[in-house]
């Protein structure tokens, strides 16, 4: 490979929750190991790979001049934006006015409900559930109703239509928060669920927030298809939410976008954005994504995509062939499995707590699946070096599972 996926990166002392938090955010952070064994960060949803080199390149080059004042997104911003999505996903026709700055994806998820709904409204989720959506429709006053995904015969998450058909005809709802792909189950979206799933919301009159976050890690075998391509109404009547963070590893950076083609929403999205005078572009995190959609940026996605596709089989192959009782939905997209251990948990009388605990005292440090509404998961980054991967299974195993 072209670029380096395999090294180990020492972020300690580097401002990176992902280790330094450990052991000091009881209730979200998992706990910190035991002598004896150094931490394999698999929790927090950040990559633990050097991000490509154009991105640092290019806002060193801007940090270079010292003034950073008042500043206004450029054209070259955008047209990086408009290209990337062409180039990756086929999206034709957007334009700059169709793109907005946004602070955060969830940040951008709230302030488009706030355009739709009213305060107190129900909103459709599928379950599980990304933290972040839990949290902050919670925390801005919207009721969460949850319409649980099942596992078809061949194990694959599959949304409920006759479920969420039902919620929507009797629950008075007109808004949803569509993840795709799916955080945490990791699905990567067929056309023909799309379709339908755009059917039904646009027979009950629900505007759809896309969480598209994800949509740049799609492994092996799989292809993503934007809400709005599925057909003119989707176009019409969704609020799409992006950013480079997850892609490239600039969450700490800040810096997400919407694109919306609906003038009337746009305009209200935009509006209620500005309202808390909090909503505005970093200049650095300007030429950080300027940087990550170069042609290298692509170069380089398409290598992690490969890597965590690698990684991706190496675990769920390790569980089904090493860990009986616990089961795996092979993810097509992201870099997180949602590992369910009723049976394990069952057969061996203990309870998810315990079997996180005994993970984390070895230095495995998986995410509590229970704030994704997973009863009896554990939620496992797996955007690592393959030979930390490794260890950390081995780990698992002998002092875990297998012990």
């Amino acid at each position: 490979m072209k670029y380096d996926f395999t090294s180990i990166m020492d972020r300690h002392g580097k401002d990176a929750i992902a280790v330094d938090g450990l052991g000091s955010r009881p209730g979200f952070a998992p706990g910190a190991p035991k002598e004896g064994f150094d931490a394999i960060p698999m929790w927090v949803a950040d990559m633990n790979f050097p991000t490509v080199p154009t991105i640092p390149e290019a806002i060193i080059e801007r940090a270079k001049h010292p003034a950073y004042g008042y500043f206004d997104a450029t054209d070259d911003y955008f047209n990086e934006i408009i290209a990337w999505h062409e180039k990756r996903n086929g999206v034709t026709g957007l334009t700059r006015e169709c793109i907005g700055y946004e602070n955060g994806v969830l940040g951008g998820v709230i302030s488009a409900l706030n355009v739709v709904c009213s305060k107190g409204d129900k909103v459709l989720l599928q379950s599980p559930t990304y933290i972040g959506f839990t949290m902050s429709l919670t925390n801005n006053g919207y009721d969460m109703v949850l319409s649980p995904m099942k596992k078809d015969e061949n194990g694959v998450w599959r949304m409920d239509y006759e479920d969420m058909e039902e919620k929507l005809r009797t629950q008075n709802i007109h808004a949803t928060v569509f993840c795709s792909p799916h955080n945490p189950c990791g699905r990567v979206w067929e056309r023909w669920e799309l379709e339908k799933a755009m059917a039904l919301f646009e027979k009950y009159d629900v505007k759809v927030i896309s969480d598209e976050i994800w949509s740049d890690i799609i492994l092996a075998g799989n292809k993503h298809i934007p809400t709005q391509m599925v057909n003119e109404w989707a176009r019409q009547n969704t609020v799409a939410v992006y950013a480079p963070s997850k892609t490239f590893n600039l969450a700490g950076l800040v810096g997400s976008y919407h694109i919306i083609y609906n003038k009337w929403l746009r305009d209200r999205v935009l509006k209620e954005s500005s309202l808390p005078h909090y909503n505005d572009m970093n200049v650095l995190s300007m030429h950080a994504l300027i940087g990550a959609y170069k042609p290298e940026g692509y170069e380089w996605t398409d290598e992690l995509c490969q890597t965590l596709t690698g990684n991706v089989d190496y675990a769920c192959n390790y569980i089904r062939e090493h860990f009986k009782g616990v089961e795996v939905s092979k993810p097509q997209g992201t870099y997180m499995l949602f590992v369910d251990c009723t049976q394990w948990c069952a057969e061996h009388g203990k309870t998810i707590e315990e079997l996180e605990q005994a993970c984390w005292d070895v230095g495995v440090a998986v995410q509590d699946g229970k704030m994704f509404h997973g009863p009896c998961h554990l939620r496992m980054n797996l955007a690592l070096p393959l030979s930390r991967v490794q260890e950390a299974f081995d780990r698992l195993d002998k002092y875990v599972f297998n012990a």
